[in-house]
């Protein structure tokens, strides 16, 4: 196979936790969005090769596997679940693309669901008499000083790059009027448990933001995106499957994912950004829209202002900050969109981009 072409792109609504999807389980939560991906592209639950799933607060087990029998598909699919953290959901359409350029593959349903509101309660174990001890986050570096929390890195971020709260505050306002501005069509956001919209969205002003309050340094309540329950999935397929359909199909063209300083986190997209850009011979220049995800407005604005691109094009539709960060399905979600946000235009070439905890970035580039 030489191409790997997106042929569908759904997602439910994006609730915060404890709304209006907080009962659903996993599956009950994924498998409705993996169902009507496939219905919309015009492909049987047989044809299904896999599925991959990211999730990074997860039952444990394979919810890819489970997800793709409650979405009734074939028991041989035997699914598989990824934990890439923030960058899994954008790794799932990676890998969904590297098999089905190898030729193990011709039709593979990637992305990721998570639910904060469901997330098992974790606890780290002693040899000695010591009692568990629950934690909320797992280390992501094997040293402790190398490994500091998201939003006190966030914060040093934004002194580092000389971003200030009031450009962090302003950008926030922006997703959220962009958001309210550019809602999701039919095709692209599937209505689950009674919501249909993304229930976060507000009229955010800059004195709501003055207001919120203060995280780390300068990362707020309102400039850094809320805990988040929702699932996406795209449906990706070899080149000559898709010369037998008639949906509208986006040439997924490149991918990477690379590691940096785990200390930064903030800036490791831009490592695989210029991967992509490397791979394809494209620049910044050559962008219609990108899609940089938004766990923190400092690390957004630092990741378009690195690698040049245009502010005008980035996250037209809003951003996490408008709508919520489910972990591991935060990157597929970003994919989702710009591909509608492509088909809506008719042509171009678009960038999906996202940071992952411990140093992690995660790029693909999309052509129509």
């Amino acid at each position: 196979m030489t191409s790997a072409y997106i042929i569908s792109a759904c997602r439910s609504p994006v609730t915060p936790r404890g709304g209006a999807l907080a009962h659903l389980s996993l599956p009950d939560l994924a498998a409705p969005i993996l169902t009507a991906a496939l219905t919309r592209a015009g492909i049987a639950p047989r044809q299904v090769d896999e599925v991959i799933c990211s999730t990074a607060l997860g039952p444990g087990g394979n919810p890819a596997r489970s997800i793709a029998l409650a979405a009734g598909l074939p028991e041989h699919v035997a699914g598989l679940s990824i934990d890439r953290q923030c960058a899994g959901g954008l790794d799932a359409l990676a890998l969904a693309r590297q098999m089905i350029l190898s030729g193990a593959a011709d039709i593979v349903v990637a992305g990721g669901a998570e639910s904060y509101s469901r997330q098992p309660l974790r606890y780290r174990t002693f040899a000695d008499s010591r009692p568990p001890e629950a934690y909320t986050q797992a280390p992501f570096t094997p040293w402790p000083e190398r490994d500091p929390d998201m939003t006190d890195a966030a914060a040093a971020l934004g002194r580092s790059q000389g971003i200030s709260r009031q450009a962090q505050d302003e950008w926030a306002v922006e997703s959220h009027a962009k958001a309210r501005a550019h809602l999701p069509s039919e095709t692209e956001l599937v209505p689950l448990a009674g919501s249909g919209t993304d229930t976060f969205t507000r009229r955010l002003s800059p004195a709501l933001c003055r207001r919120a309050k203060v995280l780390s340094g300068d990362i707020t309540a309102a400039n850094a995106a809320v805990a988040a329950d929702a699932a996406a999935f795209c449906v990706v397929v070899s080149d000559r499957m898709a010369a037998e359909l008639t949906v509208p199909k986006i040439e997924l063209i490149a991918t990477a994912t690379k590691g940096s300083k785990p200390e930064e986190p903030g800036l490791a997209p831009l490592v695989a950004i210029g991967e992509v850009f490397r791979q394809t011979g494209l620049t910044a220049s050559d962008l219609t829209l990108a899609e940089i995800m938004e766990a923190y407005a400092v690390q957004a604005i630092a990741c378009a202002t690195g690698a040049g691109v245009a502010p005008q094009i980035v996250n037209i539709g809003g951003g996490a900050l408008a709508r919520g960060h489910p972990i591991g399905a935060s990157g597929a979600i970003n994919a989702v969109r710009l591909w509608h946000e492509l088909v809506a235009r008719g042509s171009g070439t678009g960038l999906a981009a996202i940071a992952a905890a411990g140093g992690i970035g995660s790029a693909a580039l999309m052509r129509l």
